[in-house]
């Protein structure tokens, strides 16, 4: 694994993990998860297995850790650890698609969508969804507005981040 992608990624996580913390909470204790779309921007620029293994990994952990969801940790674990393998793979499938600021933008509001089912999903069937919400009113309150939020993080970041990276010496994989 080279070095200097490992430094990238980890700032990644370091800038997901310091919005994940200053963001207020929403709806019944959940936030929008910015670490995704820090996630999801390692992934789009460092495609490779091993990668999103260490992303999916680490992101998860740190999110369950911070997280003001009661009961948080396991749900948040298994959620951003499929959700990076399925974001990977899409990534693979609509490769060239994928490249451009508009498809970063696209995937990145279908892997929120996902997460956001995923996680919710975990937390019924594991913790059960606090202050008797149900599934869909914390799908609507929290998880559709992430997906904005992320989209448009995502479409301002990534084509930054793209400059950043080419006038550098980091070799995109």
């Amino acid at each position: 694994m080279n070095t200097k992608v490992l430094v990238v990624l980890s700032l990644f996580v370091a800038m997901g993990l310091a919005l994940h913390g200053i963001i207020p909470p929403f709806f019944s204790g959940m936030k929008p998860d910015m670490m995704l779309t820090m996630m999801f921007l390692g992934i789009l620029l460092f495609p490779n297995i091993r990668n999103v293994f260490l992303l999916g990994t680490v992101t998860g952990v740190l999110s369950g850790l911070t997280t003001s969801f009661p009961g948080g940790l396991l749900p948040n674990v298994i959620d951003k650890f499929v959700t990076a393998f399925v974001f990977y793979l899409l990534v693979i499938v609509i490769k060239k698609f994928a490249a451009s600021t508009a498809g970063a933008g696209i995937l990145t509001a279908v892997g929120t969508l996902i997460s956001g089912t995923v996680f919710l999903t975990a937390a019924l069937f594991i913790v059960g969804l606090p202050g008797g919400a149900g599934f869909m009113a914390l799908f609507i309150a929290v998880v559709l507005p992430t997906v904005a939020l992320n989209t448009i993080a995502m479409v301002f970041i990534y084509p930054i981040v793209q400059t950043i990276l080419k006038r550098s010496n980091i070799a995109f994989e």
